[in-house]
């Protein structure tokens, strides 16, 4: 009983583990490979309160890449009647560099 092993049944068993180790491969390689994505938000800030952020905000967005999509913005007050635009962006990590952007 104890300390007793069939050779047949420890061959039986490795068998059995290498087949389902074979079909755990064999599903793992057909997943998809994860892409990484980044979220970014940027703050673009005026030089003084008569700069144009509209037309600012166009020119952000003329930065077409593949990997890069643009999301929403919006305005924010920062003092004295000057505002700053927030632009949210994706990036995939491994197509686009968030240092080629700023």
């Amino acid at each position: 009983l104890f300390g007793s092993s069939d050779e047949e049944e420890d061959a039986e068993a490795a068998r059995v583990r290498e087949e389902r180790l074979k079909a755990y491969h064999e599903k793992k390689s057909k997943k998809p490979a994860l892409i990484a994505k980044t979220s970014v938000l940027l703050d673009v800030k005026p030089w003084d309160d008569e700069t144009d952020m509209d037309a600012m905000l166009k020119a952000c967005k003329t930065i077409v890449k593949d990997g890069l999509v643009w999301g929403a913005s919006k305005l924010v007050p920062i003092g004295y009647g000057i505002k700053k635009l927030q632009v949210m962006c994706v990036v995939e990590d491994e197509k686009v560099s968030i240092d080629e952007l700023c």
